[in-house]
């Protein structure tokens, strides 16, 4: 359990002082707390590195994949050309088939009208007494069926070499868009392949499941050896150097996310007296945590004074269960390691506790 930080940012000021003055209190040596870190936090550590740190195989067939999903969508983006072209073709060919149909005919019906001109020509041509106006009305029909029947020629000739480069246009389309689509199948498969890869390369969740499965031996055993030589500062805030990787990716992804979180950590045992009797508890070393005006757990018991929890802020101002940064924890802090405390929006912890 932990306290609502003391309305403000004077405390957390006070606060983030007096650590790092306690921190800079340690004399310069070369570090053996990081030796004394227990076997289990550098497990956890080692667990949160791997988890929020993708292999190089991961990294690089994510980069070879956002490339064959562009050549995909490139691709998809030529089959709608394609059909689009495709579609034009045919309706082009349908009407060049319904052109050249009309036109076959009316020059057949020219043809028939010609013949039947020509046979009038000759009837009138042989009947005697020979009448020369229908001879010349005879001979002045063939003439003009002679010459509708040629035109009709001529436009069927266009028609039909119309019909043919239409026929040609359509089959080219079709020749495309089956291409187009098979390259895009093709891209496809691919694509659905290597995101089944990247799926079974990515352990991240498997990594951070295991971490969380040791947040609680982490405790005990940080707690049996701890120091204030133990902790380090990450954006001002004091946390246990096994925490500090996980604890700063947070930072940097929330911020990148457009939220700015900040907070305090590590407290003194000495702290921790002073804020059960701020906050009222009945005694100091027995009465519960629930027992005090805000929750504040017994001196000793507290994940601040090992450094493995935070109470975050944002804009200055703990987190609320509607506040943005809630949110953000809310949906992304397990994959740092971090767990809430539902009874506190702004307390968070290894373990929840």
């Amino acid at each position: 359990m932990t306290t609502r930080p003391e309305r403000g940012q004077r405390t957390w000021r006070f606060l983030s002082a007096a650590m790092v003055a306690a921190v800079a209190a340690v004399p310069a040596v070369a570090d053996p707390a990081s030796a004394a870190v227990p076997r289990v936090a550098q497990r956890w550590t080692s667990l949160m590195y791997r988890s929020l740190t993708p292999s190089p195989e991961y990294v690089q067939l994510r980069k070879t994949l956002a490339a064959q999903r562009a050549t995909l969508r490139a691709r998809g983006e030529l089959v709608g050309q394609r059909t689009a072209t495709h579609s034009a073709a045919q309706n082009a060919l349908a009407r060049a088939i319904s052109a050249d149909a009309g036109a076959r005919t009316r020059y057949a019906l020219a043809r028939e009208a010609l013949t039947s001109a020509r046979n009038r020509l000759t009837v009138v041509s042989q009947q005697r007494p020979r009448d020369p106006a229908a001879v010349t009305a005879a001979k002045s029909r063939v003439t003009a069926t002679a010459r509708s029947a040629a035109i009709r020629r001529g436009q069927a000739s266009a028609a039909a070499a119309a019909l043919r480069k239409a026929q040609s246009t359509a089959r080219t389309a079709t020749a495309g868009l089956d291409r187009a689509t098979a390259a895009w199948q093709a891209a496809s498969a691919t694509v659905r392949t290597n995101q089944q890869k990247l799926i079974s390369l990515d352990r991240s969740a498997e990594y951070a499941r295991q971490a969380a499965a040791l947040s609680r031996d982490v405790v005990t055993e940080v707690r049996a050896g701890f120091t204030v030589a133990d902790t380090a500062s990450v954006n001002g805030i004091i946390v246990h150097k096994s925490v500090t990787f996980a604890f700063r990716r947070m930072l940097a992804d929330a911020k990148a996310d457009g939220v700015v979180l900040s907070g305090g950590g590590f407290r003194t045992r000495q702290r921790q007296i002073e804020l059960r009797k701020i906050n009222g508890c009945p005694d100091v070393w027995t009465a519960p945590a629930s027992s005090c005006r805000v929750p504040t757990a017994i001196p000793g018991r507290s994940l601040h004074e090992i450094g493995l929890a935070v109470d975050i802020t944002s804009g200055g101002r703990s987190l609320t269960a509607d506040s943005a940064g809630f949110r953000w924890l809310s949906a992304n802090a397990r994959k740092y390691g971090y767990v809430n405390l539902p009874s506190e929006p702004w307390h968070w912890s290894i373990t929840g506790g």
